[in-house]
């Protein structure tokens, strides 16, 4: 009886198989060209119409609208049509016979046409679809997944029943593009583990599969920003996709992945300049404001002078059509490029007043930052933002939202503090992370510098608070038992407030989890140390050694940071020999990997420690490095291009100091020329103190020499010639010419004439006075990187270096006149 059951179910497929195929209407369906054909045939039609044929249709109109430009989609008058919604009746009486892959194509195809979440419709589908769920294949369920993900159901039970399928089959998911969707649309209910194994599956099919869609690698990036994790391995992947799939990006596709790789701490020099060219190309494309406001947010800070210039321009006449979330990408993309061109701006801030209200708390923070930033003049506007931010500062009950409004409020000018702000923030201040107070203190000090408490009492308030904020912060760091989750904090937390207060005990926190520093987190705790500028033997041993045995787990980029910290702080660990070679084998073997500008980070780093690897040292000072190099810095911002080049010329000189073997040239003396001739040398009061003193030692000022430029372009504070019996040389009797500033020697002359041979036994003498940025922060006053490799470089140079530092110039034991003629003399005569 089973048996002849199955026959007869499967003879009565075959035949609706026939049936279908051979359905005239159904051939029609498909074969029209215009939504008008679809809804002529289904008005004659209504009663002939089966699930099949409904959806079919549904699925068609979509269809038809894809195939158009997007600004030239006419959703409106679909969902608008009287046979649309006659569609739609028919669809939800027909949903229970309705195939699965037909019940989720209809509730794709409507939610792209725009239809509204709360018809009725949607949710039958919905729940017919969640009642199939365990059946559905993966693309389906893919499919399915992405209209939830549409429908904004992150939480919803259904997502969660999702990810439960996804786990039980992820194993037999080859598909990345399938992967992709799910991925994005269970990303707000999913643990940790499940998390690193979705990264983990998508890792592998990027690397198997020749030929990835862009779109697919765009959501991975999606998925990561949900999660809010910066995982390198598959954010360099995707970038690789990105870069082969060049021709075939837009203004949106190229829009998201800069906003995604914002988002994700993430840069690509090459993708920058590859996005520079298409949409240079095709700027007379993109004239209305949905798009022009994506090109000026992308292109703007890579443009050159006439590009910007046009982009300006564009802006300035368009501005009127802007909605408000374009006006905060134009602003947002202006304090990039560091433009304060002011057409622009008035036409910005006039056209804001109708759009405040329009803004959520934290637009309405970022849009407010932006306008001091670029320096709006429009009190009004202020005006409107002030009472805004406290309307919303008022209502508030979320930590993050108060010391937010709190940060930008302290920004606004000429603010008058009100004591409900004091009393807010005394409210909130238990439940802050330390970001947040560190925010709140920012403001108070700056409050308080200010003078801009004015009621009774508020100096007392104003006390009281800032010691419940140090209580706050102590307490929570004290709490603190887990590393990754403290390491998390730090990032977001500077300024004065926290170096004076927090930043020992957080110190001092992170040397009690040190068996808690693993391979994974020795990236943000040496972006932190880097940060406070603190020596601290204990973590930095263990950040070596834990660098040293997984050295293979760290990613190359991530070595930089870590060599950095200890070249800046000039600390040898106790196997530094070991630590290096590890360190420098890892990289030169992987230096593909790695863009042209962060191989000359790496090569000053490696070069301020004393290490000059060979592959590194003729990769870079190669013309073909140096041409792609120069490409490439036109793309980047521009403390990063300052950065690059001021540590170009760095290894340049260290190269041409300490590897003559290389047979490198130092050309770096135009760029040098450049520098000095646009920085204004000022001499401290704490300088000429010190060189009047010298010149009372020496027996006149043409013994010395003040701000003087020596070869390779180091710059020393002062400068003598001994002779053999100690006796110091004139310069004037040499026939220098000195220059001036107030009386007071100068001179800034690379080509030095008082560089000829000294007498025999002579000694040229550079005398540096140290300030506090040459040493480490804590109580070692151990000298940084920069100066010892000065020193060693002055050396070479043919100087007896004599560093003064200034907490012995200041300590009480030189605090009389004769007492520091008496140290200067020491020093400069090399008396015990």
């Amino acid at each position: 009886m089973l048996c002849l059951r199955q026959v007869c179910l499967l003879t009565l497929r075959r035949y609706q198989a026939r049936t279908l195929c051979s359905d005239l209407l159904l051939s029609q369906i498909n074969g029209c060209t215009h939504e008008d054909e679809v809804f002529s045939l289904v008005g004659r039609n209504k009663a002939r119409l089966s699930e099949k044929h409904v959806g079919i249709a549904l699925n068609m109109l979509w269809q038809l609208q894809k195939k158009r430009p997007f600004l030239s989609r006419t959703s409106d008058y679909v969902r608008n049509h009287s046979q649309f919604l006659t569609l739609c009746v028919l669809a939800e009486n027909k949903v229970e016979h309705m195939e699965d892959e037909v019940i989720v194509d209809t509730l794709y195809s409507i939610l792209r046409l725009n239809v509204e979440d709360h018809i009725s419709l949607t949710k039958v589908l919905v729940t017919e679809a969640w009642k199939r769920l365990e059946r559905l294949s993966l693309p389906c369920l893919s499919k399915l997944a992405l209209c939830l993900y549409k429908q904004h159901r992150h939480f919803s039970p259904i997502i969660g029943q999702v990810a439960h399928i996804v786990d039980m089959k992820l194993d037999s998911i080859q598909d990345i593009r399938i992967l992709s969707v799910l991925m994005i649309s269970i990303s707000e209910v999913i643990t940790e583990s499940f998390r690193d194994r979705l990264l983990h599956k998508a890792e592998q099919l990027l690397e198997e599969e020749h030929e990835v869609h862009f779109n697919y690698a765009r959501r991975i990036l999606q998925f990561l920003q949900n999660v809010k994790l910066r995982y390198h391995p598959v954010l360099e992947k995707c970038n690789r996709i990105f870069l082969k799939s060049a021709s075939h990006l837009d203004i949106h596709s190229i829009s998201h992945i800069f906003g995604l790789y914002e988002q994700l701490g993430f840069d690509s020099a090459e993708f920058r300049l590859i996005a520079k060219k298409l949409l240079s190309e095709a700027i007379d494309d993109y004239y209305d404001p949905e798009t022009f406001a994506k090109l000026f947010f992308s292109l703007g800070p890579l443009a050159g002078s006439k590009v910007r210039e046009r982009l300006l321009i564009t802006a300035v006449n368009m501005a009127e059509e802007f909605s408000s979330h374009q006006i905060l990408m134009i602003l947002k993309s202006m304090r990039k490029m560091k433009c304060r061109n002011s057409p622009l701006l008035k036409k910005m801030a006039s056209v804001l007043h109708k759009h405040l209200d329009s803004y959520h708390v934290l637009q309405l923070v970022k849009l407010t930052q932006y306008l001091v930033v670029l320096h709006c003049q429009d009190l009004e506007l202020f005006a409107k933002l002030k009472m805004l931010l406290l309307g919303y500062l008022k209502s508030s009950v979320i930590p993050a939202d108060t010391a937010a409004v709190i940060r930008v409020l302290a920004m606004l000018p000429s603010f008058q503090v009100e004591e409900m702000i004091i009393n807010k923030a005394a409210a909130v201040s238990p439940q802050c992370r330390l970001h947040h107070l560190n925010c709140i203190a920012t403001a108070l000090v700056n409050w308080n510098h200010h003078g801009h408490f004015h009621w009774q009492n508020s100096s007392e308030l104003c006390a009281k608070l800032l010691q419940k904020l140090n209580d706050c912060a102590f307490q929570r760091l004290q709490k603190a038992n887990n590393l990754n989750l403290l390491l998390e904090e730090l990032p977001y937390v500077n300024g004065e407030w926290f170096e004076e207060v927090l930043n020992e005990e957080t110190l001092a926190m992170c040397q009690h989890l040190i068996d808690q520093i693993t391979w994974a987190n020795v990236l943000p705790l040496s972006f932190f140390l880097i940060k406070s500028e603190h020596r601290c033997p204990a973590l930095f041993d263990r950040i070596a050694s834990v660098t040293a045995e997984n050295i293979d787990k760290i990613l190359t980029s991530e070595i930089y940071f870590i060599l950095f910290l200890f070249s800046t702080l000039n600390y040898d660990p106790p196997d530094n020999e070991e630590f290096f070679k590890s360190c420098i084998q890892h990289l030169t073997s992987n230096l593909s990997r790695l863009e042209n500008y962060h191989l000359v980070l790496l090569g000053h780093a490696l070069a301020m420690a004393g290490y000059f690897p060979p592959v590194l040292i003729t990769t870079i000072f190669n013309v073909s490095f140096l041409s792609k190099l120069d490409a490439q810095l036109k793309v980047l911002p521009d403390t990063v291009k300052q950065r690059v080049h001021s540590s170009l010329m760095k290894l340049n000189r260290a190269v041409c100091l300490e590897c003559p073997e290389f047979h490198i040239p130092w050309f770096h003396e135009p760029y040098c020329q450049r520098v000095f001739h646009n920085s204004m040398s000022q001499i401290n009061p704490q300088r000429q103190h010190i060189h009047r003193m010298l010149t009372e030692i020496l027996g006149g000022s043409h013994y010395s020499r003040i701000s003087v430029l020596t070869p390779y372009y180091y710059e020393i504070d002062f400068e003598c010639v001994l002779d053999v019996n100690k006796k110091p040389l004139s310069y004037v009797a040499q026939n220098i010419a000195l220059g001036g500033v107030g009386g007071i020697p100068l001179r800034h002359d690379i080509k030095d004439e008082g560089r000829k041979a000294l007498p025999p036994g002579a000694q040229r003498i550079a005398l540096e006075f140290l300030d506090s940025k040459a040493f480490s922060k804590d109580y070692s006053h151990h000298l940084k990187g920069e100066p010892a490799v000065k020193k060693r470089h002055l050396e070479m140079l043919g100087y007896r270096v004599v560093q003064i530092p200034h907490f012995k110039w200041n300590s009480m034991v030189l605090s009389t006149k004769s007492e520091q003629l008496e140290y200067l003399r020491q020093q400069l005569y090399g008396i015990q």
